[in-house]
């Protein structure tokens, strides 16, 4: 398998990559992640995506392949972000307490002018988590570069997750069996 660029500087993208073998270097440029209000909210991660990719490829000097991914956090319709303090990591958990949301992650991968795009969607049923743990959570794992202010592979996923309907490494932010599948469609 060739080496791919992965366009992200997800801890968590790196490590499921390297989970599944596939070969990369990373190479990010910061973009903008502002997105048209008239995108469908399934299209805004793979919107973000594209760009993260657009921005890797004007820097590149040879042909490589692209991956680049967004996920965004879904609570009834409304797009949650990334936390910007601890009060407001704490507003996002305790809003997410007990409810079920939708994690959706926007895949671009890219070669020339070829282009596969994907959002992979999972939902995710916290049971109903008291402050307490919301608290522990928040002070000992900060999690500030997270959408919807936490990871499924920490503390408050192995206790606050209830059910998770559809793909577990797409919440960590990387459908991986459908990335690896897009990247052999490249190779073949």
């Amino acid at each position: 398998m060739e080496r791919i660029i992965l366009a992200s500087k997800s801890p968590r993208r790196k490590q499921l990559l390297e989970w599944a073998e596939i070969p990369f270097d990373v190479m990010v440029k910061d973009t903008d992640e502002m997105y048209p209000a008239s995108l469908s909210i399934d299209q805004v991660p793979v919107y973000i995506a594209r760009n993260k990719a657009l921005a890797v490829k004007e820097e590149l000097s040879h042909d490589r392949l692209i991956l680049a991914a967004d996920t965004v956090v879904v609570l009834n319709g409304k797009v949650i972000g990334k936390p910007v303090s601890k009060e407001n990591a704490i507003a996002i958990l305790s809003e997410l307490s007990g409810q079920t949301h939708e994690v959706i992650t926007g895949v671009v991968l890219m070669r020339d002018d070829a282009e596969i795009a994907f959002a992979d969607i999972t939902e995710v049923e916290f049971h109903k988590l008291s402050l307490q743990q919301i608290e522990f959570y928040v002070n000992k794992y900060k999690p500030y570069d997270k959408a919807g202010a936490y990871a499924i592979q920490e503390w408050i996923g192995v206790v606050g997750i209830k059910r998770v309907k559809g793909d577990f490494y797409n919440v960590m932010g990387l459908p991986v069996s459908r990335v690896m599948k897009a990247i052999m469609e490249f190779e073949n």
